[in-house]
């Protein structure tokens, strides 16, 4: 799972991202999606995260080296600001490649989503010898939606782009098996390897931030490791006036 920064202006712990340009980090990108390619194996599967902007470029750079086997769309919800003279952004994408097209692995009945057409509508197939009710579950599409991880949820820490759990429990059911290791090289808040753990797969996460560490040596339970653990983020609700309401967040 390859989640770098975007380079649009995040701040981690009090540290901006910055590049000098554009050009600048791009170049950074391909220099480390080398080695992840490097060390993938042939059955194995990468899936990057990029800002908007940015995916283009890596999307043609990867072409060249990996098969991109499909272009997902994270659909989420905005229930924050509001953009007021340009469309608000609702999606980030994702690539899904691989490095053999005939090895890799996929499992499609871990994935499986309900089919609307056969499980709710219950329409039938009149093209078959034998009409029939359609399929009830089937194979997600390339459109994915997941809530953002918000201040209220189990899941939530003090993080700029943390990724929902559901997500990567999709990605990694779909890419892996139990025992197979997974590689986060930007981990963030470790929720990938947490999701790992919980599937019984193995994995590795690599992270600069000390203070992002510590959550991941939290939410993966090391019991060794107590004095560099970051404690989990507080929260503070205030009652709104009106009881029927929705409490607000501090």
């Amino acid at each position: 799972m390859l989640t770098p920064p975007y380079n649009i202006g995040k701040v981690f712990n009090g540290k901006k991202e910055s590049w000098g340009s554009d050009t600048q980090y791009l170049e950074w990108c391909y220099r480390w999606l080398d080695v992840c390619i490097r060390k993938l194996s042939s059955d194995g599967s990468m899936y990057l995260m990029a800002a908007t902007q940015n995916m283009p470029f890596l999307d043609v750079y990867l072409r060249e080296k990996v098969t991109i086997l499909s272009r997902i769309v994270w659909h989420y919800d905005s229930s924050g600001v509001q953009a007021r003279r340009l469309y608000g952004s609702l999606y980030e994408p994702i690539l899904f490649a691989v490095k053999n097209k005939s090895t890799y692995t996929f499992n499609t009945d871990d994935i499986l989503v309900e089919a609307r057409t056969g499980a709710v509508r219950k329409l039938i197939d009149y093209r078959k010898a034998t009409p029939t009710v359609y399929n009830s579950h089937k194979i997600p599409g390339n459109v994915w939606s997941f809530s953002r991880v918000r201040y209220r949820m189990p899941e939530y820490e003090e993080h700029p782009s943390q990724k929902p759990e559901a997500l990567l429990e999709r990605i990694i059911k779909a890419s892996s098996n139990e025992g197979d290791l997974v590689l986060d090289p930007f981990a963030g808040t470790f929720t990938t390897c947490a999701v790992a753990a919980r599937l019984k797969r193995r994995s590795v996460g690599i992270e600069i931030d000390s203070k992002y560490v510590g959550v991941g040596l939290r939410r993966l339970r090391f019991k060794d490791a107590t004095a560099f653990v970051t404690p989990a983020p507080k929260k503070i609700f205030k009652q709104a006036a009106d009881m029927d309401c929705q409490p607000d967040l501090f």
